[in-house]
C-alpha cells in the first residue's frame, strides 16, 4: 500500500496531536497509510520519559505532555515535521526497523543536500559534524555529550497495537534559540543545528518535498 501525503501547512501542535491519535484510535485494517507534513507554532513537546527538570527556562512558549517516546524537544517555524501514520503489521517490519528506516530517511535528505548525516548509538535522531558537515569520514564511537556533533532532525514515535503515530522533525532554516531553553532530548548542552546554519540554502518546500519522498520510499512494506 503506498503512502498517502498529506501537506497540513502551518499547524498548531496540539490539535494536531488529537487528531493523530484519534486517527491512530480508529484505524481498521484497510484504513490507508498516510504521511503528515506540518510547520508547528513554537511549542516545547515532552515525552513520556521527559524530566521536568530538562525544561530549563519555557518563558512564553508552551510546554506540552505527549504519549511519544523520548524526552522534550521544540517545534517551530522553519523545521519540517512528519507524522508516518503507517500499520506496521501491514507493513511486515518491526518498531526498531521502522526507527532505522525514518533515520535513514533524513540521512537521504540531508545526502540530496550535500550533507552527512550520522546516527549515535541508543540516541535516535540525526547528527552532523559540526567542523564538517559535508565529510562523508565515518564517525568514530560518538557517545553522549556528542562532542563535536550538532543534532538536526529529532525523532520521538509512539506505537499502539501495530500503528504509529507522532514522528521526526528536521530543522531547515530556524530561530534556535528556543532550544537553548531545554536539555535537547535530555542531553545537557547538546548543540541543535539546522541546515541554514551549516551553509545550506534552502526552503522549506523544497526540504519537505525530499523528506516525504524519501519517507515514502524507505517506509514502504
Amino acid at each position: 500500500m503506498t503512502l498517502e501525503v498529506d501537506w497540513l501547512g502551518h499547524v498548531d501542535y496540539a490539535p494536531t496531536y488529537a487528531a493523530m491519535q484519534r486517527l491512530t484510535q480508529g484505524r481498521t485494517p484497510e484504513s490507508p497509510d498516510l504521511l503528515w507534513l506540518c510547520e508547528h507554532a513554537p511549542v516545547y513537546t515532552q515525552g513520556l520519559a521527559g524530566k521536568a527538570d530538562h525544561v530549563l527556562n519555557p518563558g512564553a512558549i508552551p510546554v506540552v505532555q505527549t504519549d511519544r517516546g523520548g524526552q522534550v524537544t521544540y517545534h517551530g517555524p522553519g523545521q519540517v515535521v512528519a507524522y508516518p501514520l503507517i500499520d506496521l503489521k501491514r507493513a511486515g517490519y518491526y518498531v526498531k526497523e521502522y526507527v532505522y528506516r525514518i533515520e535513514e530517511s533524513v540521512i537521504r535528505t540531508l545526502m540530496h543536500f550535500g550533507v552527512t548525516g550520522h546516527r549515535v548509538s541508543g540516541a535516535p535522531g540525526i547528527y552532523v559534524r559540526l567542523d564538517d558537515p559535508f565529510s562523508h569520514a565515518r564517525l568514530q564511537d560518538a557517545a553522549p555529550p556528542f562532542q563535536g556533533l550538532g543534532k538536526i532532525a529529532a525523532l520521538g514515535i509512539k506505537i499502539t497495537r501495530h500503528r504509529t503515530y507522532h514522528g521526526v522533525a528536521l530543522n531547515v532554516a530556524m530561530d534556535l534559540e528556543p532550544f537553548s531553553r531545554i536539555n535537547p532530548c535530555g542531553y545537557p548542552g547538546l548543540e541543535t543545528i539546522d541546515l541554514s546554519t551549516i551553509g545550506v540554502q534552502t526552503t522549506w518546500d523544497e526540504a519537505a518535498q525530499v523528506l516525504a519522498s524519501k519517507l515514502a520510499i524507505y517506509l514502504a512494506p
